[in-house]
């Protein structure tokens, strides 16, 4: 295994070369090298939204996705899950950090101006709201157009003598033998509960001297949450019903009094020391700690008798405020399985298959050499409209299996199950060639398939290493050297705003772009060397890197467009995130606009800035847009007086991807890679997008439903498949 490298952070004392502006003169520049942070004490208290809060709002657009009739219907099911899923990860770490703040009695006030237990009580109050809110869309509309459309999910009560007969056959024979019923009593404590299981509390009574006891049955994970009633699998019945029906067989000589459902979080963030030994020992045992983690949320049966509830309560040292009872099944994220049924295709998005680029198409249309079509220029990839398998992973297969390559580094963050990325990796380094793979293992919820990998490709003699002590590596960055016919050696690169996983490129919007570019190429090389030796390198022409450069760099291109607005110059900022909560680069915004300068902000999840608002955002919009695909990308726009700067790369603008993670923007320079950034910017803020618009007092709104409103996804999905090669 790779040793961890413990190199010092990046010094402090070395100044970063400014931005180049092609129109501006040396005296201009200059002023805006040095641009210090916004002076806060200008600005109002109340300048922040709550980011906590913001996330929720983001879970909340999903949901009324789940609810929009226009949506087909399996599409709607499928939002529901993942407002769900959304919903275990917010608890399982935002929630559980609030949680523990106040449980270790912080009280000063956030960035929002309120308290740690402040903000933990209005969290609680909103997903209240909408947990009540999803489970009503289940039961009134979801649940009742499957059935009507040949698709039910019926109760145990609903089903007919032969389902009944059906599913206790498959009881007898598939689920019972796997089931561990844990009695609770004086020679039986409290069971364990893990985190995110499902569980039956079942309340039994002695047939012989009618005491009463209280037991546990976990439903079994790893069967099929929705089982077919019939031969057609057209009616599904949950996996906790049939059990509950046929308790009497798992409790013999007792009588089933009742049964109610329930399910708990737990906090399963991860602590690592950095400075453990063995930065991966130490990991792995925090991994088996995790399953233990503080209980932060208990859902029940909206019907639980109270006594079983008061007892979960006291067992699990849950609050009363921690407890959802829900009038719809727990974990709806099981409708997943349904939406993704190939039995009524009509009910889903239409079909959707990923161009190749046309500048990597070969003359008779399929697949080309991309490193020839890179030695003609750059490619800006645009995913899942540009296929990633025909781009990304056809770029690291053919370098594997390329006799000219010599060298391949790719960073790692999260990739698919049986990755093919990792494969190709594999291969090249067993064919001879120099392989490094920054693995961050450290990505949250997929640190144990991170290990996993790490140690395939060690042991297929790649050299793997886990980035610097103190940073995750967020960064997505492939490089790959290879010797041209001339005898000299070529740079190739890919920088990414997704991560180099198959699968989710699939149904995430990202960006990258494929270079042979020299300055695009040194830079890369010699942020690996950084990442994987001993070096203090944080200069780079093409390049913005966090920790060191990334930050002063985005306030130096704000503050510029700052002062070009107060001289009554052209000017302007458009960005494209998932996030937007770092305070100093907020209120670097708000400056800019109090400047006069036009910004635009498409934010998906987060966003702690206020727009609007007289003599402080006036001159600022954000808009938020969902739909099909994860919107992914990040894109950084300065007017620049025209000759715009232009970015993508991998960080949003949260205080841990500025100042705790390994993040990089690439700059474009390439004019038609340029001029599809701008056209992708601007297509997003045509007045017929389907959007969601935020207000100054902090509340979302989407865009009344009315004829001709377009789905910007949908629009340029066409516009993908329209394309020629010619269009390269």
């Amino acid at each position: 295994m790779g040793p961890v490298s413990t190199a010092p952070a990046w010094p402090e004392d070395v100044e970063p070369e400014p931005p180049r502006y092609a129109d501006e003169s040396a005296e201009e520049i200059e002023d805006t090298v040095a641009a210090p942070a916004p002076d806060a004490t200008r600005l109002p208290a109340d300048r922040f939204l709550d980011r906590t809060a913001s996330w929720l709002d983001f879970n909340r657009r999903v949901l009324e996705l789940a609810a929009d009739p226009d949506v087909p219907l399996l599409e709607r099911v499928r939002f529901a899950a993942i407002f769900s899923r959304n919903l275990d990860e917010f608890f399982m770490v935002r929630v559980a950090a609030l949680r523990s703040r106040v449980g270790a009695g912080v009280t000063t006030p956030g960035p929002s101006g309120a308290t740690p237990r402040e903000r933990l009580n209005r969290v609680a109050e909103l997903a209240h709201e909408m947990v009540a809110s999803q489970a009503k869309l289940i039961g009134v509309e979801l649940l009742p157009a499957l059935a009507s459309n040949g698709l039910a999910v019926v109760r145990w009560s609903d089903l007919s003598k032969s389902e009944r007969r059906r599913l206790g056959d498959v009881f007898a024979q598939q689920i019972h033998p796997v089931l561990t019923p844990l009695a609770v009593d004086p020679a039986h404590p409290f069971p364990y509960i893990s985190g995110l299981s499902l569980n039956l509390a079942v309340v039994v009574a002695d047939d012989v001297n009618g005491a009463e006891h209280f037991a546990r049955v976990k439903v079994p994970p790893l069967l099929p949450r929705l089982l077919p009633a019939d031969e057609a699998g057209t009616r599904l019945v949950l996996l906790e019903d049939v059990i509950a029906a046929h308790l009497d067989d798992v409790f013999p000589g007792m009588t089933v009094i009742e049964a109610s459902a329930f399910r708990v979080t737990r906090n399963e963030d991860l602590e690592v020391d950095d400075d453990a030994e063995n930065v991966l020992h130490a990991l792995e045992q925090e991994l088996s700690r995790r399953r233990f983690g503080a209980p932060v949320r208990l859902e029940v049966d909206d019907d639980v008798n109270d006594r079983v509830l008061d007892l979960l309560v006291r067992e699990l040292g849950i609050t009363p405020a921690e407890v959802y009872r829900i009038a719809a099944p727990l974990d709806l994220s099981a409708l997943w399985s349904l939406a993704e049924t190939e039995a009524r295709p009509d009910l889903r998005s239409p079909a959707f298959t990923p161009e190749i680029p046309p500048a990597l198409r070969a003359l008779d249309g399929g697949q080309g050499d991309v490193f020839a079509a890179l030695r003609a220029g750059d490619v800006l990839l645009h995913h899942p409209y540009d296929s990633f398998t025909a781009s990304v992973h056809t770029f690291i297969e053919q370098a594997a299996t390329d006799p000219a390559v010599l060298a391949m580094k790719l960073t790692l963050y999260r990739t698919s199950g049986e990755s093919p990325i990792v494969d190709a990796l594999v291969a090249a380094a067993r064919s001879g060639k120099q392989v490094l793979v920054v693995v961050e293992i450290k990505a949250r919820f997929d640190e144990q398939a991170n290990i996993r990998w790490a140690r395939k490709l060690e042991q297929a003699g790649c050299h793997v290493v886990y980035g610097l002590v103190g940073l995750k590596t967020h960064c997505k960055l492939a490089l790959v050297v290879r010797s041209e016919p001339d005898g000299r050696l070529r740079r190739y690169v890919h920088v990414g705003t997704g991560n180099y996983n198959p699968k989710t490129a699939r149904t995430y919007e990202d960006l990258g772009l494929l270079t042979a570019d020299p300055d695009v190429g040194a830079d890369v090389a010699d942020l690996f060397n950084h990442l994987s030796g001993y070096t203090r390198q944080r200069d780079y022409d093409t390049l913005l890197v966090a920790p060191d450069t990334l930050r002063p760099g985005l306030l130096r291109l704000i503050a510029h467009e700052s002062q070009r607005a107060a001289r009554g110059k052209k000017s302007g900022i458009s960005l494209k995130v998932n996030s937007l909560v770092d305070e100093t680069l907020i209120d670097a915004l708000y400056d800019a606009s109090r400047a006069g300068v036009p910004i635009d902000l498409l934010v998906r999840g987060m966003c702690a800035l206020r727009p609007g608002v007289p003599g402080l955002s006036e001159t600022i919009r954000v808009r938020s847009v969902l739909g099909r695909f994860l919107e992914h990308s990040r894109v950084y726009r300065f007017a620049a007086g025209g000759d715009h700067e232009l970015l993508i790369g991998s960080a949003d603008l949260m205080d841990r991807n500025l100042d705790r993670r390994v993040e990089a923007l690439v700059r474009v320079t390439d004019p038609a890679a340029r001029a599809e950034l701008t056209t992708l910017l601007e297509l997003s803020w045509g007045e017929d997008i389907d959007h969601w618009a935020l207000g100054p007092d902090g509340r979302w709104t989407r865009t009344p439903r009315r004829d001709g409103l377009v789905d910007l996804q949908v629009l340029l999905a066409a516009r993908a498949q329209a394309r020629t090669p010619a269009e390269a």
